[in-house]
This record gives structure tokens, sequence and C-alpha cells, in this order.
């Protein structure tokens, strides 16, 4: 990250596409095998290591880090989770080598945290799934090779479905542009009547929310990690800007205030830190870790915010500009 891409990370955002040469090289390190095992070409990590390295990724550029994750665990587990070994072959080792990119596809125009307000729908015809709906907000959509898409299969059950990117009825729609993290492209996408083979159904029917849970508290554990990391960065160009910047004839840093707000910046960082650790140490100790994910996710988030915000106060007029 220090070589490669922190010195491009305002390039990359600014540019507002798709990081594919830094996706790539991250693909090379390893990382969308972390949560995998040897057999399909991961490196077989434990949570707490992946999120070392979320926190590595975020540091340096929240949209590659946003870009990166989304491949590296939701946009691939659940074509794990299947077993299925053509689809190892066709999408998942692809897919951790970089060489192809996935995603998910859950939110919809009415339906966000509450999954049960989900329309999308899936109906059986012969041997076949027919896929019908619209979803919004899906990172990565304009350049996936690939979908993971959430739909109902009865009035209570959903489940998931891979879907490649050339079935027909499959629409990539309208480009959502974002005030921040550009580089981590986000569209809606469209299914009309999408035809995919039964063993494209991803889990065993009427066990999707059962599946889901498996993967909910990595999730929010990862989102607290991206948090983390994006602050970090933003504390690290603080303190460098304090100790240059001079002003009545001393850096700023020297003065109380400025020192106070470094102080309870990296307070609630390293606040945050433990308590995304502790979630992922638990989630590998096969302890129940549910309410540690939600509140790691809770509060490095409004943390992360903070210290963004402090940070940018600290550079004063220079924490409003691109250049920064």
């Amino acid at each position: 990250m220090d070589e490669k891409i922190t010195p491009r990370a305002g390039e990359i955002d600014a540019a507002a596409e798709f990081p594919r040469e830094a996706f790539r090289a991250v693909g090379d390190l390893g990382f969308f095998g972390m949560r995998y095992p040897e057999e399909v070409g991961g490196t077989a990590q434990d949570v707490v290591t992946y999120c070392l390295a979320v926190e590595e990724l975020a540091r340096g550029s929240l949209s590659v880090a946003a870009a990166c994750t989304m491949q590296s665990l939701m946009g691939t587990y659940f074509l794990y989770r299947s077993g299925d070994e053509e689809i190892f072959d066709s999408f998942l080792r692809p897919a951790l080598r970089g060489e192809s990119v996935g995603t998910i596809c859950f939110t919809e125009p009415g339906a966000g945290s509450d999954l049960t307000a989900i329309a999308t729908r899936a109906r059986r015809d012969g041997e076949d799934w027919l896929i019908s709906g619209q979803k919004t907000w899906i990172t990565s959509a304009p350049v996936a090779d690939f979908f993971t898409v959430w739909a109902k299969t009865s009035e209570k059950e959903i489940s998931p479905f891979l879907v490649p990117r050339e079935t027909p009825g499959l629409t990539v729609g309208r480009n959502i542009p974002k005030m921040g993290v550009r580089a981590s492209v986000t569209s809606e996408v469209a299914f009309e009547e999408c035809r995919v083979p039964g063993r494209y159904l991803l889990v065993e029917e009427g066990r999707g929310r059962a599946v889901l849970e498996e993967i909910l508290e990595k999730i929010r554990l990862m989102t607290g990690a991206l948090a983390i990391g994006a602050a970090q960065g933003a504390l690290e160009s603080a303190l460098r800007y304090a100790a240059e910047r001079v002003q009545f004839g001393k850096p700023i840093k020297a003065f109380q205030a400025v020192k106070m707000r470094l102080a309870e910046m990296a307070t609630k960082l390293e606040a945050a830190r433990r308590l995304v650790h502790y979630g992922a140490w638990r989630d590998d100790q096969g302890l129940p870790s549910r309410k540690e994910a939600a509140m790691a996710k809770l509060f490095a988030s409004e943390s992360g915010l903070e210290v963004c915000d402090g940070a940018s106060r600290v550079l004063a007029s220079y924490g409003y500009a691109e250049e920064y």
C-alpha cells in the first residue's frame, strides 16, 4: 500500500473508475483468498489476520479497500459455500486470483437491512430458475463478471443465486455518483426473467437465512476494520501536518488544543481497533460474536468518522482541499 497505492490514492479516487491495476496487485498478494482453504486457491487465514489486512488496505485507499473486500468476502463466499467443482473452476478460483470480479446483490429500492422486504423473486421452471427484480447500491456492478443475487423463493424464504453477467435479461443500470470512495463503482442492476441452471442455487433450498447468518458477523467486523484503516490514514496525515505546519514560531503540534484533539482521535481509534479485534478473536475461537460484531461495527464506523473529521480540522483549510 505504501509503495504502490497510497501515493496514487487521490488520483484513483478522482478518476471514479474501478481501480483494476490496484485490484490485480492486491489479488497477486493473495488477499482475495485469505478466508478460503488452500484447495480452492486460498490461504486459510483467521478473521483477526483478515481484519488486519483490511485495515492496511483502507489506510492507503478506502476506494481500493471497498472493491477488494467485496471480492474477498461477500462476492465469493456463497460460491465457496456451494461446494460445486464446476463453480469453483469457472468462477471462484479465477476470482480469488483477481482475474474476474464478483459482487453480491442484497439491497433494493424498497429493501435494505430488512431482508424480509426483498421483492426480487426466483421461481422454478423445470430444472432451471427464473429470476426477476431490481437491485441498487451494488458495489462493483459496472465491472462485475458474476453476481450473487438474493431472491425470494417463497413468501418466507430467501436464497442466493449465481448469475453470470452474460445471462440474458441481466442489465447493469445507471452508475451512482458518490461524494467519496468514488473508485468503488456502484450501480443499479435489473433482472428480467434471468434463467439460471438449478445448480446455481448456492445453498440448499430453505436454508438461505441460516447460511446468511454464517457470514453477517464477519461482514460487520470487516466494515469496522475498513473504518479503522481509513481513520488511521487520516490520523497519520494529521500528525505529519501538525509537525510541519508552523504558526507563531512553532509547529502547531506544540499547542495544547491540537495535542488534545490528536490524543482524543488516537484514543477513539485504539478503542475501536480493540473492539474489532476482540470480535474477530471470538469468531476465530468459535464463540458467539453477534453482539460483539455489531458493537464493533457501530463504534468503529462512528469513531472513524469522528477521527477523519478531527483530522480535517487539524489541517484547517487544507482539510477541505482535494489534494489531501
